[in-house]
């Protein structure tokens, strides 16, 4: 099995009147790790499908070892030796993470050895980059989680030309790390070549040995990576004769931590005693033993970092009010709070979640009405039980421009719009009144580094004016940069506390893969 090289020739993709792709052509050296580097409908992943099969181009071409290819679906792109990881997850909710595996491969036999396809799939897994469950569902699984079956079903099938569409964006530093290292090795040995859409300079720098920038569909720049700093690359993404002012992923040089205040964190706002949260096969997710303790001031970013997977998710919804609570007590400004609606509005907790599409938003709906969710039934959006919806599409247009929400009107579906736009709108309805209890799960998936921006810097604008931040990110650089605490948690308990400022990041890398007891509540005081 040798690496694929890959070339495409002027490809052009329009939707209607739109041009996605604008005659974009591309050289991909077999056996090396070509990064794409682009802010969101730059093209990148329009580009990268047309690669595919999943669209096909107007005009154009792609070759394969020098030979031009008519790749008319993904499956014709399988048979060619290319796999491709997507942005959003493909696998199957209701199958174990074997079955899962299996169906990568596309046809199999009416009749299947299980006996024998167990001991295959154990044996690819115990050479993997990191392992799961064969018999868990991706209905157990975490965000980090599922986007590591996404990208083990590709390598199950080894191929010869893998293209990855943000492949790190929900995991660990470290998993970041063993994944992309796994895969820069297996490329420059010859087994594979590597395309990577990513918005982590660090990755580019890291891994790739060339990268190439698009901009509103069309190529600007590419290049070896050693001849291409990252203010360059972040000027080339944006147009700009500089470098962004402020984003996560360019280095720290170029972009400072958001402005915060020096002010001490005030008050308990948030207080979790002796929380035991159950998973979602029956086990301890949250707690085991003495439950979990956690504390969050008015004023201060607590950030959570552990490996995906090992009780955040849990911790969040049971927080949210998405799932019971299986013991311990929660209060918001000293008073018990189990999540209701009415809570939520007196109390001013507000949450961002993991996947806010799927998790804060109904689809189907309009831009205006979701951003309306939380105030659709109160004065003066509804008066004497009658709902106003032009007071509401009013309030949304207003939003939408604050908060600079790319849209074709507040009267489009909100499933119409890009991650990083449906990330601002939801920001809009959660932080258009002051909030006082901010609840946020790996708040950047999947955006680019301007919508990065602009969400770090809304977060840390709350934390300024008073507001209790609690954070999980899988991103650790991203909880260095805006959290004033940082808690590590492993196995569903809290076993490290340290402040942000000045942290020791392969300390908290360590306590992270577990193996250490869990702090008590006065030892996490202390330990922040």
């Amino acid at each position: 099995m040798t690496a694929l090289a890959l070339e495409t020739y002027k490809l052009t993709k329009r939707f209607g009147s739109f041009t996605a792709l604008d005659h974009v052509s591309l050289t991909v050296r077999p056996g090396t790790v070509h990064a794409l580097l682009g802010e969101n409908g730059a093209g990148k992943s329009t580009l990268v499908k047309c690669i595919v099969g999943y669209y096909r181009p107007e005009e154009g071409a792609v070759l394969i070892d020098g030979r031009e290819q008519a790749i008319s679906s993904p499956t014709v792109a399988r048979a060619l030796g290319i796999g491709m990881v997507y942005q959003h997850f493909t696998v199957v909710p209701g199958m174990t993470v074997a079955e899962n595996l299996l169906i990568a491969r596309g046809a199999l036999p009416a009749v299947i050895d299980w006996k024998r396809l167990r001991a295959e799939l154990s044996a690819f897994m115990a050479g993997a980059p990191f392992r799961l469950d064969l018999d868990a569902t991706p209905l157990d699984l975490s965000a980090g989680e599922k986007q590591k079956l996404e990208i083990l079903k590709q390598l199950y099938l080894q191929p010869r030309l893998l293209i990855l569409d943000e492949p790190t964006s929900v995991l660990t530093p470290q998993e970041a790390d063993e994944v992309l290292g796994a895969l820069r090795e297996r490329a420059h040995a010859g087994h594979c070549s590597v395309v990577m859409i990513t918005h982590k300079f660090r990755e580019v720098a890291a891994y790739a040995d060339d990268v190439t920038v698009l901009r509103r569909g069309a190529r600007v720049a590419s290049r070896a990576v050693a001849d291409a700093p990252a203010a360059e690359l972040a000027a080339l993404m944006v147009g700009g004769d500089k470098a962004p002012a402020a984003t996560s992923e360019v280095p720290a040089a170029a972009a400072p931590t958001p402005a915060r205040s020096a002010a001490a964190p005030g008050a308990v706002t948030l207080q979790v005693r002796g929380l035991v949260v159950m998973g979602d096969r029956g086990e301890v997710a949250v707690g085991p033993g003495k439950g979990l303790d956690l504390d969050v001031r008015a004023g201060e970013i607590v950030g959570i970092a552990g490996v995906s997977g090992n009780g955040q998710r849990e911790l969040m919804e049971a927080l949210a009010g998405q799932r019971a609570r299986e013991s311990g007590s929660v209060q918001v400004a000293g008073q018990p709070y189990a999540a209701t609606r009415q809570q939520n509005r007196a109390l001013k907790v507000r949450g961002l979640p993991e996947e806010p599409l799927r998790n804060a938003c109904v689809g189907a709906m309009s831009v205006a009405d979701n951003i309306g969710l939380r105030a659709f039934d109160v004065q003066p959006f509804s008066r004497a039980g009658w709902r106003m919806p032009g007071t509401l599409a009013q309030r949304a247009r207003a939003l939408i421009a604050e908060y600079r929400v790319k849209t074709q009107g507040e009267g489009a579906p909100i499933q119409s719009l890009s991650g990083g736009n449906v990330q601002r709108a939801v920001l809009a309805r959660e932080l258009s009144e002051d909030a006082a209890l901010l609840l946020v799960s790996n708040p950047v998936f999947g955006l680019d580094f301007t919508a990065v921006a602009e969400v770090h810097r809304r977060l840390v604008e709350a934390r300024n004016r008073g507001c209790a931040v609690l954070m999980v990110s899988e991103d650790l650089d991203e909880l260095l940069q805006l959290a004033d605490r940082i808690v590590v948690v492993s196995g569903g308990r809290l076993v490290h506390a340290c402040a942000a400022a000045g942290a020791d990041r392969h300390a908290i890398g360590r306590h992270m893969g577990g193996g250490h007891e869990a702090l008590a509540g006065a030892d996490l005081k202390h330990a922040a």
